[in-house]
């Protein structure tokens, strides 16, 4: 291939990719106007979930919590490590 062969498959790669960029940026943002304008909907399906998996499975309900408190003792352990490497 030549040069201006690649230079014009370059250009052409880069406004797919930012044609892309664009989709991807109005998907997120709709998805985020969607949970901000139903967030009181959204959380209530989720409690009701969770009442309904506290009656049926307890034990279940209990290793939901402890993945979740896991889940949020590697994020903070994570933090705390990138906290001390940066001072």
């Amino acid at each position: 291939m030549s040069n201006e062969e690649l230079m014009k498959e370059n250009t052409l790669l880069k406004e797919e990719n930012e044609k892309l960029k664009k989709q991807l940026e109005n998907y997120n943002n709709s998805r985020k106007s969607y949970y901000d304008k139903n967030k009181e909907i959204v959380n209530e399906k989720a409690k009701k979930r969770l009442q309904k998996i506290a009656q049926e499975n307890p034990d279940k309900l209990k290793e939901i919590n402890r993945q979740a408190y896991l889940k949020r003792k590697e994020k903070l352990q994570k933090e705390n490590n990138i906290k001390l490497l940066i001072s």
